[in-house]
Formats: C-alpha cells, structure tokens, sequence
C-alpha cells in the first residue's frame, strides 16, 4: 500500500508552455535556415548580449582565457576528466567488431564506426556548468569522433573562463561562445561560418531540448531530455538529514526539477520532510530548489522495499540514489532508472560533477526505453556481407527467389535466380538470357 505524504502539484500551464516553447524554437529555427550568420547574431544579441567579430574562439584566445583559470580549477578539471576518460574507455573496449562464416564463404560482419561530426553543447546562462563539458567531449573523443565542435552561451555577456577551459582540455576541435537555440540551429543546420555536425548532444534547458527534438532526424541526438530529476530510495537506517541534503542538490537544478522520496519508514519521511524546509531556508540556490520541491516533490511511504522498488521502476527516474541496509539489492530487482547511486558513501552529486559515469541521462519516463550518454551513442554500428563461394550463393539464391515471391517482390526474387542459375546452372524462366561456360566456369 502506498501512502502520500506529500504529492505533486498538477499544472495546467506545462502544456502551454510547451507550446509557447515549440512554437518559439520552431520560428528561431527557421530563421536561421533562412538567414544563416545573420540570424544567429541576432539571436545571440537578443538572448545573451553577446556578438562578437566571431563566435568561434581562436587557439591564441582559448590560450589566454585557460591561463586565467586558478591552478587548482585546472587540476580539478584535469582530474575529473582523468575518472570520466577511464570509464569511458573500458565502455568502448566493451564493444568490438566481429566477422562470422556462417555457411561456406558466407562472410557476415560487424563495425562500429565513430560519427564523424558532433556538436556538444555545455550549458551555461546563469552557472558556469564545467562537468557537461567532461561528459559530451570526453566521451566523443574516446569513442573516435574526429571533429567535436562545442559550444557554450557567455554568462550575463562574460567569457565563462573555466567552462572553456574544460571544453579545450576534453579535447574540442572548435570552441564557439554561442548559446541556446541560435547555437542548436547553426551546428545542425550549418551557418557561413559554422559547418553542420551530424549529431548534437549535451544538456539544456526548455529551449534547447525543444531545439534537439524539432531537429532530430535531420542530426542524431544523444537523447530527449527534461527537468532534471531524482528519486531516493530509503529504509529506517537512513539518515534523514542525508536524505533531505541529496534531495535538495538535484532541486537546484530548476524550479521544475522532481525530487521523490520513497520510503517503507513514515518516521525518516517526516523528517525528513522537517530537514528540507528547514535547509531551504537559508540555501543559496533556493529560487529553484524551493518552488521545485514545492511544486513537484514527492513523499510516498510503501510496507517494504519490494513495493519501494517496485514504485521507484514506475516512475523511472534519471537519478535513483538507493540509501538502505543493502543498497546492492536494487541492481537485481530494479529495471527502469538512468543510473544507480548505492549507499549512503555515493550521491547523485558525484556522478553529476566527479565520479566518471556520465551525467547526460534519460528524464520523463524515457528510461523505461533507453540509457543515458556513453561512448556507444557516438557510434554507428554497422554490417557488412560477403560471398565467395558459389554453391552457397546458389542456395541463397534459391531460397532468396522463393520467400520474395511470398511477400510479391519480384524483382527481389530475380536477383536470386540469377545467382541460382549462375552458379548451380539452369535457365531463368522469366528470361531468355543464357549464361555461358559451365556453372563452375560462368
């Protein structure tokens, strides 16, 4: 039995804001396929304040922005790329190519080829967001992707320093000061002065993630994404100071971002909830946090942790933070979530900022279908086929013109016989054309 201790607020204006959005990105988009460079500067004087000579950093300006950085940013950086490279690269190594004979001469394979352009958007607006550098750029540099052209708004018309310096370190071959949608439309469309990328990933807010969908199919994305969100799952021997700490860290993230409890302790979730309100009180961030937790924060209280896994899967949440006596049980009895964080010793913070798995996850139910970012996404898995030896060419063949012929494909069915005829020697009933030299010969 579940029991609600706090709920959600229903809002009858998401959808039109949505709507405002789409409408919105879909005017911006078609203004830059129109206009090109003199769109995008437009928008970005609008929006952000921004238009210099040119949106692209030059590598003697990228110099001088990163010799400003303090050393200890600088290493930090360094540092968390250092955990997020590791991973990576043991997530590449995971994936290999592979050939197969599976009759004689038949040759099946498979390769998995790095996209050849991606553009990595880092989002910034009113926080220098580091981390999303590590995590679109990194990864797109260890799964092979020769050209990574990353891109990142200023802050309130400034140069977001460490923001660049994370981007140049993860190995970007371009870095733009451009934001927003005006930045989405000029990497998947292609601009004067920017060339078009086949793939776009990274986080954003509304604006940005509407761009990606309008856009998708026209570039590959790495995956929709919302609000921000998590879900903590906590037994009796929880610390309820802990849980409302971790709560409130992913609240920060906008005044739209869910945080849920669920719990099998009333006791932990009502103080829990007391430890929220109060840290709200004085928490710098709490623009976001407070209307986020007030409007969209959940308390359910479940008999025991089968039912908390059970409800925590239905929502299907990006973060699910496991604070129990055996966190490990969640790998086996959960399914739907974007990542895992198990035990009291880790935090959704840490995979947002330092621990290596990356931080571009599923939101609004999307896990129930897919993962979040990784070295796979940058990759096109692709087949290839071959066949030498003539005998099992025939038989292909053959069987190739008869279940074409069930489903009415004729000419599907004639490139068998051909083959059929060729190589195992007979006529073509629908032809008169006749193959010369023996069957082993023709």
């Amino acid at each position: 039995m579940i029991t609600f201790l706090k709920e959600a607020v229903a809002s009858e204006q998401i959808a039109a804001d949505n709507g405002r959005v789409a409408e919105t990105v879909r005017g911006i988009l078609a203004d830059v396929r129109a206009r090109g460079d003199a769109a995008v500067r437009e928008y970005s004087s609008r929006f952000d304040g921004w238009t210099p000579a040119s949106f692209r950093l030059t590598p003697d300006q990228i110099g001088e922005i990163v010799a400003k950085v303090p050393r200890q940013v600088i290493e930090d950086i360094e540092w968390v790329q250092a955990q997020v490279r590791a991973f990576a690269e043991r997530q590449r190594a995971s994936i290999t190519d592979f050939e197969m004979e599976t009759l004689p001469g038949v040759r099946l394979g498979q390769r998995n080829l790095p996209v050849r352009a991606v553009g990595a958007y880092v989002p910034g607006g009113r926080y220098p967001l580091t981390a999303s550098a590590h995590m679109t750029i990194v990864t797109a540099k260890v799964a092979g992707v020769p050209r990574v052209a990353a891109c990142t708004p200023p802050i309130r018309g400034e140069v977001p320093a460490a923001t660049v310096a994370a981007m140049h370190l993860a190995g970007a071959d371009e870095i733009h000061l451009l934001g927003g949608v005006q930045a989405m439309a000029a990497l998947a469309i292609g601009t004067e002065t920017m060339e078009r990328v086949d793939m776009i990933a990274g986080p954003g807010n509304a604006y940005v993630a509407e761009a990606k969908r309008q856009l998708f199919g026209e570039v590959g994305i790495d995956l929709f994404a919302g609000p921000t969100e998590i879900l903590v799952i906590a037994d009796a021997a929880a610390d309820p100071f802990v849980v409302a700490v971790d709560l409130l860290s992913q609240a920060e993230h906008g005044p739209d971002s869910p945080a849920v409890l669920v719990t099998t302790s009333e006791q932990l979730a009502r103080r829990a909830m007391a430890h929220v309100e109060r840290l709200l009180g004085d928490m710098p961030t709490r623009d976001f946090a407070a209307p986020a937790w007030r409007d969209h924060g959940q308390v359910l209280v479940v008999d025991d942790l089968d039912e908390a896994f059970a409800v925590a899967d239905t929502f299907a949440s990006e973060h699910v933070q496991v604070l129990t006596r055996e966190p490990r049980q969640a790998l086996e009895k959960m399914h739907d979530y974007g990542a895992l964080f198990l035990g009291e010793g880790t935090c959704v913070s840490y995979g947002d900022k330092v621990i290596g798995t990356n931080h571009v996850l599923p939101t609004r139910g999307s896990a129930r279908f897919t993962g979040g970012l990784w070295v796979g996404k940058y990759l096109k898995t692709v087949t290839y086929q071959e066949v030498t030896d003539r005998e099992s060419s025939a038989r292909l063949g053959e069987v190739c013109g008869r279940a074409a012929r069930v489903e009415l494909f004729e000419g599907h069915a004639r490139s068998g016989d051909v083959r059929a005829a060729k190589y195992r020697g007979g006529t073509l009933p629908w032809s008169d054309h006749a193959f010369t030299g023996t069957p082993a010969d023709a």
